[in-house]
């Protein structure tokens, strides 16, 4: 047998405690609150620190072999000495690392400690910084303090009593002092009727009284009082809407505006009116204010300024004088005294001892030199004045200004620019009154004098312009190079309002050197040119400035010669604001650069036409063949061109060699559009059909197919046509439309709707198949069902113009349309139907400027909605003036609106397929409701 015991018969381990590992350490009862388990006895614990002492080589008592006095009571010490853990650490091992790791804690305590300090040090010196440089009121005004010591009882009773100025009591004291009862209208109608003698007989026969209906004179009619007020306020305001030409108390036919407003201001207020608190008040502040510093002039001119507004004129002059008494080199009093003593004779006398003590003032020379009224007088003190400032360049200007004969003047400003060379007015003067030869030699000093003053350049390019050489003579360029060296060039923006102000003086020639020298400056190939000098042109035609646009275009298009934008900006820029002679050579130049772009040459070809020149369009198309074969829209403009002008035999022979060599659907349905419009209905039903076969998913060719038959009669062959045209192309919105209208016109209402609930389906939530839905039910007369249909419109299509107007014109009460609209234009953002709608609930309340600002509002949102320009045209045959009609068929006709409801059906019917845009206007007009 194995001598080694087994397991149950070995000592358990030190410190065992059966169960430790399950958890079993002991249990608390409510009568026994602590653990079931006692921790080591003290005789342990004493054991345990022998022990460890023995180990690490020191004392029993933990002090490592020094003796201190025991504290006794400290309990913190004993937790804070790592000697003396008692606890659960009590039976551990204090070994070198422990000791290491003390003694890296203590560093780190030291360390921050010390931080802590340097902290504080610092902390409280910024907080004595900061108090030394922001001291408290208490601490500014000690030594105030301790001088008050020596303050009598005699300047005590002198100091001035200040008040309660303050904003509050104010206003409640004035409130108090203002206070009025509203007497009643039947005291004032009694006041009025007391002393009248009526004279006047009623429409019934008997005599009026003295007031009121009734003849006991019991009854006041506050109406006719109503009415008066009424009258005599429209009569005041008629007046005052008459402008100058209005008579005042019948004594004057005319008001001089300017010398009203002068009366005005010498109107001398009463205390009462004058709203500066108490005037007593401010003139004792005042009055403190120039005792405590009477050298600070603005105190003295605010004194004068108090007792003019009180009315006191002369008290004003005697203490603005004794301002400059105190104060006599300050311009600003002296102006003062000048002002208030204008129309009195002293006023020379003030201005020749203002400028003996401030003889380098030029404003009070100037002042002194307007008191003058003989222009001898004048010219001697403004020459007295450039004795004394021979510097300054107002003077000479004023100077200038005074002399009537041109060599004396040019005599002053030659000396001027000797002595004040840097002065770019007066070079600029000198030369704009030189001779053409002498300015150049002015102009070229100037320059020399101030090399970075583009004002001159400016100046030498208009004298070659002049001179008839402002296209030999590129002064512009040299110009630039001299300024770029000199580093002062001044930015794009500047030298287009130079350029602008060029035009702006006739000086073309100098405004397209300008751009075309400066256009480009600090603009890398990175920087996006194209659209900056897009904006900078439009810009320009904004403020009215053509030419300087039409000169950054021709800039422009030299760099982006391809750009078929630029043309076309170009181009409108001409039509708008040039000749037809300018616009052709803009065309000519941009086919010639973009010879590729159907949209130029057809722009040329219709210009062309338009102006009655046939043959050049032909011309210009068979150009455009040439460059651009087999291209469909020059086929169907020159298709056009020959229709519109009555070949229809050309234009037949031209859409057959088009199908042929360019068979496309759009050329197909221009050829039944064609055909349909002269009357050859079976022709075109024939090219239909052919087209049909080529091209099954073109929407159009089954709405062209349904219409022919409808238009012949056939509505089963419109509705087979329609319904086999809807599930070909299922998306087409208005095939779904053409084939609901053509139900509901054969009285097939259940069927109609059947229809439009395919199409919703089919194309769910657009706007105008629910549109429909609901103009159905409205239409058949189910109103509950329409209103119903269109709350689930609305939920679909909650932002739709087209709704919200259909909603707010048939389906609100009239009291509902305006809160509805502004519901609407709240959800919808910019939608030039709800525009139009809201312009017509304004018309519809007779408030005639809102309507047309709504309808203008909504031509600008959109121009190409035609509905829009035919509701503003209707509102203008009962409303407008026959200018503003003719300029709204001008403009119309100009933007050739093509969108909108009413206008596509009238404009797309074949008998209305040759009337211009402005017969389909009043067409449009005279249809709506």
């Amino acid at each position: 047998m194995s001598g080694r015991r087994d397991f149950l018969s070995q000592p358990a381990p030190e410190n065992y405690v059966a169960g430790l590992g399950r958890g079993a350490t002991g249990f608390t009862t409510r009568s026994d609150l602590g653990p079931a388990r006692d921790g080591p006895s003290e005789e342990q614990i004493k054991e345990a620190l022998a022990k460890r002492a023995a180990q690490l080589g020191i004392t029993p008592d933990g002090k490592k072999g020094k003796e201190k006095e025991d504290d006794g009571g400290d309990d913190d010490d004993r937790y804070q000495d790592p000697d003396n853990e008692v606890g659960l650490f009590a039976g551990g091992v204090y070994d070198k690392d422990d000791e290491e790791a003390d003694k890296i804690w203590e560093w780190v305590d030291e360390r921050m400690d010390r931080r802590k300090r340097q902290r504080e040090a610092r902390e409280e010196a910024e907080r004595a910084e900061y108090e030394r440089n922001n001291p408290k009121i208490q601490q500014q005004f000690s030594d105030l303090k301790r001088a008050l010591a020596t303050v009598t009882d005699d300047e005590w009773a002198n100091l001035p009593e200040v008040g309660d100025l303050t904003g509050k009591n104010r206003r409640s004291k004035q409130a108090l002092r203002q206070r009025f009862y509203a007497v009643p209208d039947s005291v004032l109608a009694a006041a009025r009727d007391s002393a009248e003698l009526g004279t006047t007989v009623a429409d019934d026969g008997t005599s009026s009284g003295a007031g009121g209906d009734s003849a006991d004179g019991t009854m006041t009619n506050f109406a006719k009082i109503g009415a008066a007020r009424d009258k005599v306020l429209k009569s005041r305001l008629e007046q005052a809407s008459q402008g100058t030409e209005t008579s005042i108390g019948g004594t004057s036919t005319n008001i001089d505006t300017q010398g009203y407003l002068t009366s005005l201001n010498k109107v001398q207020l009463s205390e009462a009116q004058a709203q500066v608190g108490d005037i007593n008040r401010v003139r004792e502040l005042l009055q403190s204010v120039v005792k405590t510093n009477p050298n600070n002039a603005l105190g003295w001119i605010a004194a004068a300024r108090l007792e003019e507004l009180a009315g006191k004129i002369v008290s004003a002059r005697k203490t603005i004088d004794q301002g400059c008494a105190r104060c006599p080199k300050s311009e600003d009093a002296w102006l003062e005294n000048i002002r208030l003593n204008h129309q009195s004779q002293n006023a020379k006398v003030i201005a020749r001892r203002a400028i003996e003590a401030n003889n380098g003032s030029v404003r009070l020379w100037v002042e002194a030199m307007r008191l003058e009224t003989l222009p001898n007088n004048k010219k001697r003190v403004i020459r007295q004045a450039l004795d004394h400032i021979p510097e300054s360049e107002a003077l000479w200007k004023e100077a200038v200004n005074l002399e009537e004969s041109p060599d004396d003047a040019k005599l002053l400003l030659a000396k001027a620019t000797e002595l004040i060379p840097l002065s770019v007015d007066l070079w600029l003067a000198l030369a704009r009154l030189e001779t053409p030869e002498n300015a150049q030699k002015v102009l070229n000093k100037a320059r020399k004098a101030v090399p970075t003053s583009y004002e001159i350049w400016i100046a030498a390019a208009r004298l070659q312009e002049q001179l008839g050489q402002g296209n030999k003579v590129n002064v512009m360029k040299r110009a630039v190079q001299v300024l770029a060296k000199e580093s002062a060039m001044p930015k794009r923006e500047e030298w287009i309002a130079e350029a602008e102000r060029c035009e702006e003086e006739g000086a073309v020639i100098t405004c397209e050197n300008i751009i075309r020298e400066t256009l480009g400056w600090s603009l890398d190939e990175d920087d996006d040119r194209k659209d900056t000098w897009m904006e900078d042109a439009k810009s320009s035609i904004n403020r009215g400035r053509y030419e300087t646009a039409r000169a950054i275009y021709a800039y422009a298009l030299r760099v982006f010669v391809n750009s078929r934008t630029m043309w076309m900006a170009a181009a409108d820029l001409e039509r708008n604001h040039g000749s037809k002679e300018t616009l052709w050579q803009v065309l000519e130049k941009a086919v010639e650069a973009c010879p590729k772009s159907e949209d130029l040459w057809m722009m040329l070809a219709k210009e062309k036409w338009q102006a009655g020149e046939v043959d050049n369009a032909r011309l210009v198309l068979k150009r455009a063949f040439n460059q651009n074969p087999n291209n469909e829209d020059i086929w169907l403009a020159a298709v056009k061109l020959e229709s519109e002008n009555g070949n229809e035999d050309q234009a037949r022979k031209l859409l057959e060699i088009a199908r042929e060599q360019a068979p496309t659907d759009r050329v197909w349905m221009k050829s039944v559009v064609f055909e349909r419009v002269l009357g050859n209905t079976e022709a075109a039903l024939d090219l239909t059909l052919q087209a049909l076969q080529l091209f099954p998913a073109t929407a159009k060719l089954w709405m062209l197919k349904g219409q022919i038959y409808e238009d012949m009669g056939k509505v089963n062959q419109a509705r087979e046509a329609f319904g086999t045209g809807v599930k070909a192309v299922p998306k087409s919105v208005p095939l779904w439309l053409l084939y609901a209208r053509l139900e509901e016109k054969l009285g097939l209402i259940v069927k109609a709707r059947s229809v439009l609930d395919r199409a919703r389906l089919a194309v769910p939530k657009d706007p105008q198949i629910w549109c429909e839905s609901v103009r159905l039910e409205r239409r058949s007369g189910n109103l509950a069902q329409a209103k119903s249909m269109m709350a689930k419109a609305q939920q679909e299509v909650p932002k739709s113009g087209l709704l919200w107007v259909e909603q707010i014109w048939h389906l609100e009460p009239r009291t509902q349309r305006k809160p509805r609209s502004l519901e609407a234009i709240k959800k919808v953002d910019n939608d030039p139907g709800l525009f139009t709608a809201v312009a017509r609930i304004f018309w519809a309340d007779r408030k005639l400027d809102k309507a047309q600002n709504w309808f203008e509002k909504a031509l600008v949102l959109d121009s190409d909605n035609g509905d829009c320009w035919a509701w503003y045209y209707k509102f203008l045959l009962q409303h407008g003036t026959e200018e503003k009609r003719a300029d709204v068929v001008t403009k119309c006709v100009l933007n050739e609106p093509r969108h909108g409801e009413v206008w596509q059906g009238a404009a797309k019917k074949p008998e209305n397929a040759r009337k211009g845009c402005e017969e389909i206007l009043k067409l449009v007009a005279a249809e709506l409701e």
